[in-house]
């Protein structure tokens, strides 16, 4: 077990040892409508990226001519998929006829990738967060989403002058729920955590842990052992909604979905359905056009032009 961070701590109390809140600068706004709408719009469409890019396995430091190179052999993927696992067969035939292979494609994708497209949920509230925390003029820095154990850090003034160190270091994890994890899976999540925040070499002063729970109601704990009654870190908290959201935004939890529904009532239906598709690259689209076209399923215009060569492919045996 690390040696405990030296940031103000509540002394007595339910919370003894916990980080104290008031001995950190606080806010200074409360945002107003307008910013916070902006805020989640652009925090959706953020995540769709993000889910298309997790849906893909696509790693974050390839050039475009490589990344087109994958989202071809993506797209012929996806067509074996729509060929070998199509339901019924004369159905399947006759509901794409007319229908352009984009659209098609579209939906296989979804249908190929449904698990991982919940989490696009998650990582709305991931990005709602981090962008609060930059509007929110509380945090003197705030990085951007990372790709491994911490989503997000950010560094807080500590008001007591007479500490050596004038910042906390914040590093922050979203989660949905408590339950996303299982109580198994909480040891290794938090000792991950805290490793990325003990070996930054950016880090300057003290540093906590912090799981955030967007979507559970409740205030703050500390993960334990069940056998030794000891925590597993003494420098990481989980943070459910009702600190959570106020810490970073100076929101509420229910003022943060009443916004987010908002943003949904007001968008047009279109525009909503456009953001809850993950974003397929073209490229893929177009190479599963190209093999639907190998096999002359679609006409001059792209659309699905015989529903027999369809059902002919679904049912009569291929060579590999």
């Amino acid at each position: 077990m690390s040696l405990p961070q030296p940031y103000p701590r509540i002394v007595d109390g339910d919370y003894a040892a916990f980080l104290d809140e008031s001995k950190l600068k606080p806010h200074g706004q409360k945002l107003t409508q307008k910013v916070l709408k902006n805020i989640i719009q652009e925090s959706i469409i953020l995540a769709n990226q993000k889910s298309g890019r997790a849906i893909l396995n696509i790693p974050e430091n390839l050039d475009e001519d490589e990344k087109k190179v994958i989202y071809e052999e993506k797209g012929k993927e996806l067509f074996k998929y729509f060929i070998t696992y199509y339901g019924d067969p004369a159905n399947t035939a006759f509901d794409c006829l007319g229908r352009h292979f984009s659209i098609v494609a579209k939906e296989q994708f979804r249908n190929q990738t449904l698990q991982k497209e919940r989490m696009n949920s998650g990582w709305r509230y991931q990005y709602i967060a981090k962008n609060y925390a930059v509007t929110s003029k509380r945090f003197d820095t705030v990085s951007d989403i990372g790709a491994s154990e911490g989503d997000f850090n950010a560094t807080v003034e500590i008001l007591d002058s007479s500490k050596k160190d004038k910042y906390l270091n914040l590093y922050v994890s979203v989660k949905n729920r408590m339950n996303t994890m299982g109580g198994q899976d909480w040891p290794k999540a938090i000792q991950a955590l805290e490793k990325v925040a003990q070996t930054d070499k950016n880090r300057s002063g003290p540093f906590i842990c912090v799981f955030g729970i967007a979507m559970q109601r409740g205030n703050r704990l500390i993960k334990i052992n069940q056998k030794t009654r000891t925590p597993y870190s003494v420098n990481t908290e989980v943070w459910a909604s009702d600190f959570f959201w106020p810490f970073f935004s100076n929101c509420s939890y229910p003022e943060i979905t009443h916004a987010v529904l908002r943003v949904l009532i007001e968008a047009p239906r279109k525009v909503i359905d456009q953001l809850d598709e993950p974003i397929i690259p073209d490229e893929l689209v177009t190479a599963f056009g190209d093999a639907c076209g190998l096999y002359g399923l679609i006409d001059s215009e792209g659309k699905f032009s015989s529903a027999e060569k369809l059902l002919d492919l679904f049912v009569t045996p291929r060579k590999k």
